[in-house]
């Protein structure tokens, strides 16, 4: 456990909205900082010194700032490994747990971008290799067992679970059963269930903000 301050940078219907999930999964003692995107706050100088691209989410533990959703991920959970969530060192499951991790950020994500906008990667170039061999990969994995390391639920589960909601959602992703099943299994808990519904406020708020600073 830590006594030092966390503060997690977010706006809402964000990657920082399963970033908020996860922590609240760890049991986190937390201040949030909401940041409003229609009102342009992620553009302020003062949330760009705390992250230069102006995305959410970003973290501050202390005078530490930690940026990109998975490296947050994976300090939060080393952070709070009471919460039973992420493989210890010593667990023969972390090193899948290191893969999917990585392989959400580095592999996963960059093949469904380049595919929802167009780009066209020559496998031999881009570092997933084609889109289609990504999600073939991931759906026989997810045929194999209930979460990404088996039996039990993992920050992996958090992470992706997330991420194929919103895709299937907008239609970014095969409709198939696994999938679906999958984003439904790690979706219905309690810690995505508030958050959501936490969201629906902050949504209408931002928007009745955000419609008072623009030009008429």
């Amino acid at each position: 456990m830590t006594d030092r301050k966390l503060t997690l940078y977010y706006a809402p219907r964000s990657r920082s909205s399963t970033t908020r999930v996860l922590m609240d999964e760890l049991g986190m003692l937390y201040d949030l900082s909401v940041l409003n995107m229609r009102a342009g706050e992620m553009q302020s100088s003062a949330y760009l010194a705390i992250n230069p691209l102006g995305k959410v989410p970003a973290l501050q533990h202390g005078d530490t700032i930690v940026t990109e959703s998975i490296a947050i991920a994976l300090y939060l959970a080393d952070l709070y490994p009471e919460a039973g969530l992420t493989p210890a060192i010593t667990d023969p499951r972390r090193a899948d747990y290191m893969r999917w991790m990585v392989f959400y950020a580095a592999s996963f994500e960059p093949a469904v971008v380049d595919k929802a906008v167009g780009n066209v990667v020559p496998p031999e170039t881009a570092p997933y290799g084609s889109y289609d061999k990504v999600v073939a990969i991931l759906a026989a994995h997810l045929e194999t067992s209930p979460y990404m390391l088996g039996d039990r639920i993992s920050v992996a589960d958090i992470i992706w679970g997330a991420s194929l909601r919103w895709l299937l959602m907008f239609n970014l992703l095969p409709d198939l059963p696994v999938f679906k099943d999958y984003a439904a299994r790690i979706t219905s808990r309690p810690s995505f269930q508030n958050v959501f519904a936490d969201e629906v406020r902050l949504d209408a708020e931002h928007e009745v903000a955000a419609k008072a600073v623009r030009p008429i």
